[in-house]
């Protein structure tokens, strides 16, 4: 399992968790994306998703999610967590309108995935830009394996740009970048979570343990690195990878906070919330004492993060969101909104609520949750 904690193919681990809390009668409440251990009851506003990722707000209040897809027949290459899956063009973007209609902007986006569909790795981010998408795509993988990939495998591990027609315009190949330069470990690019910040992007590398930027004409350059730590396992020290999985921003204090999912052994209260200054170069803990963190974002001067798996992945991907104290260094510092979600993964806030993507690794059973703040 080395080299797969710096991917999201740790979802590989929460789908077979899934796996076996269904066959052991998960409640199905939970299995949408229940609750318990939170004060807020969560109300389901969409159903029938492909691996639900990152999701946000249209300035007019409608909610896109980025579908990683189920991946497709052929061709098949080696995967995250050494398995095979196989190519499709499955990936797409879904739209909940104000008024609670659900339909598909756009399809056919590039997509992995093994043979159940679960799992997948694809779009990943997305948000709305004067007058297009702009659309994140993980690869989860040496950027060399797209060479055995038809030309639309090509645009994973981009950030590409379309408009609600469809036809992609490549605006950063961040998996290029990674093979070019690779910073951290061996080469490896999964861009999972991305801001729009002004005239650019900042976007967070999972695979390369990078924080980017995406600026003028596409150029890529590295604002910070997230080496490995090393963690107790099994009576020993061992190697952990950061993977940085979102960033957001205060926006007042011109920093950017990245969360932190943490690879293998994914040891519960080791992830944190980093703080990066882009004009000193500094990266500092602004909190820690989290789990498996997928995504954060800011209400005001509040931060919420989503723990993918709330006690650590090996032990399932029951989750939860949390409001996040400055500083906090240990689990019980940071307050529980919601707890006993499914595979939660990535939030949006608007009007008093947050809205979170459930059973992220799963095909057709993917969900957004509201819950109130």
């Amino acid at each position: 399992m080395e080299h797969a904690r710096a991917r999201l193919g740790v979802a590989s681990i929460a789908a077979a968790a899934m796996i076996g809390a269904t066959a052991l009668g998960t409640p199905p409440a939970m299995a949408g994306g229940g609750h318990n251990g939170g004060g807020s009851k969560p109300t389901v506003v969409a159903t029938g998703l492909d691996n639900p990722r990152q999701l946000s707000f249209t300035r007019s209040g409608d909610l896109l999610v980025a579908e990683a897809g189920e991946g497709g027949a052929a061709p098949c290459v080696s995967g995250p967590e050494g398995d095979e899956v196989c190519f499709g063009t499955t990936g797409a973007i879904t739209m909940i309108t104000s008024r609670g209609r659900q339909f598909r902007v756009v399809k056919g986006l590039p997509s992995l995935a093994d043979k159940s569909g679960a799992s997948a790795i694809g779009p990943s981010d997305v948000a709305a830009r004067h007058g297009s998408l702009s659309i994140l795509i993980g690869l989860g993988a040496d950027p060399a394996i797209r060479a055995d990939l038809p030309a639309a495998g090509r645009k994973l591990g981009t950030l590409v740009r379309t408009n609600w027609r469809g036809g992609l315009t490549t605006v950063a190949d961040l998996a290029a970048w990674e093979a070019t330069y690779n910073p951290v470990n061996d080469p490896d690019s999964n861009p999972v979570g991305m801001l729009l910040d002004g005239g650019k992007y900042v976007v967070t590398d999972a695979g390369g343990n990078t924080l980017l930027k995406v600026g003028h004409k596409g150029k890529v350059t590295l604002l910070a690195e997230f080496e490995d730590r090393l963690v107790d396992f099994g009576g020993r020290k061992v190697p952990m990878q950061a993977v940085p999985t979102s960033v957001a921003t205060k926006g007042w204090d011109g920093a950017y906070y990245v969360s932190q999912l943490t690879g293998f052994p994914f040891p519960k209260g080791a992830a944190n919330i980093y703080r990066v200054d882009p004009h000193k170069g500094t990266v500092s803990v602004y909190a820690s004492g989290l789990t498996n963190v997928t995504d954060l974002a800011f209400d005001g001067r509040s931060l919420y993060a989503v723990q993918l798996a709330a006690e650590g992945l090996l032990n399932g991907p029951i989750g939860s969101v949390v409001k996040v104290k400055p500083g906090g260094a240990a689990p019980a510092d940071h307050s529980t909104i919601a707890g006993g979600l499914m595979a939660p993964y990535g939030i949006a806030i608007r009007n008093g609520s947050a809205y979170v993507t459930t059973n992220a690794v799963a095909k057709n059973d993917g969900q957004v949750v509201r819950i109130r703040l």
